[in-house]
């Protein structure tokens, strides 16, 4: 098991209600941290929340930035300020080029990269409240190993991804001086009923359990880059890195894997 964060903490944790979200819920929950749950579905984050005496259960559309606001002023409101916020809410479609679909884009960036930044918006004041001279407040995100490199059909995925990550990593730097942490989240495949809708090969892919336990041992170090599992992402980073060229023809290469597979 992961050392557990530094108990107890007052935490935000949108996309509570599925995948790695619902599990980062209860492991939280049970180690006894205030948590402020978020997700569209009110019944759902009752359900969830139903064991806990110490679960706030907070509803919100992330692609409304009023309904985002509303939330955090209900969090400020019960806990006064928060320790961590864990944004960890997305979705994932994947872009046919050839039949181009601007809404399919159009919402993939909206609820992955407009959401998050909704959120960062409520977050932030909450977070400047709980700064003292013992625990600097942390504000983590989860993007994803696609934001490393190019893949096929991932344009609004991997974008919404990749965007997030600069975004943080730059915000990381502005907000040093005012002592708040900033960690990105970058996980490779996770068996989670959203990746059980792709329908491609996932190669080294994890039970939600073992991104549950890489999550919580990188928050807990303060990690820049919380990255798993790390056969897979070192390999996808380093593809990274390669010249343009190459990263071209790899990519030209996944691209007809996929759709031969498709084929097949």
């Amino acid at each position: 098991m992961a050392t557990p964060l530094a108990a107890p903490q007052r935490i935000w944790l949108t996309g509570a209600t599925s995948g790695i979200g619902e599990a980062l819920a209860k492991r939280l929950l049970q180690d006894g941290h205030r948590v402020a749950l978020t997700a569209r579905r009110r019944d759902a984050l009752e359900a969830l929340a139903a064991p806990f005496d110490n679960a706030l259960v907070v509803p919100a559309d992330l692609t409304d930035r009023a309904s985002v606001r509303e939330a955090g002023e209900r969090i400020a409101a019960v806990f006064g300020g928060l320790e961590l916020a864990l944004l960890n809410a997305g979705t994932c479609e994947y872009l046919d080029a050839r039949h181009f679909d601007i809404d399919l884009v159009e919402r993939v960036l909206t609820t992955n990269l407009h959401g998050t930044l909704y959120a960062v918006d409520a977050a932030l004041p909450l977070l400047r409240r709980a700064r003292d001279a013992h625990r600097r407040p942390q504000l983590a995100a989860v993007s994803s190993a696609s934001a490393y490199f190019p893949l096929p059909r991932a344009e609004a995925y991997g974008a919404s991804k990749a965007a997030i990550s600069y975004f943080l990593a730059s915000l990381r730097l502005d907000l040093a001086a005012e002592g708040i942490d900033v960690s990105l989240i970058h996980p490779g495949f996770v068996r989670t009923p959203l990746t059980e809708r792709n329908d491609f090969p996932m190669p080294m892919r994890v039970e939600v359990d073992e991104a549950v336990e890489a999550i919580l041992r990188g928050l807990e170090k303060r990690s820049l880059d919380i990255h798993f599992p790390r056969r897979f992402t070192w390999l996808v980073k380093l593809a990274g890195i390669l010249p343009p060229v190459l990263r071209h023809r790899l990519g030209l290469r996944l691209t007809r894997n996929a759709d031969t597979e498709g084929r097949s």
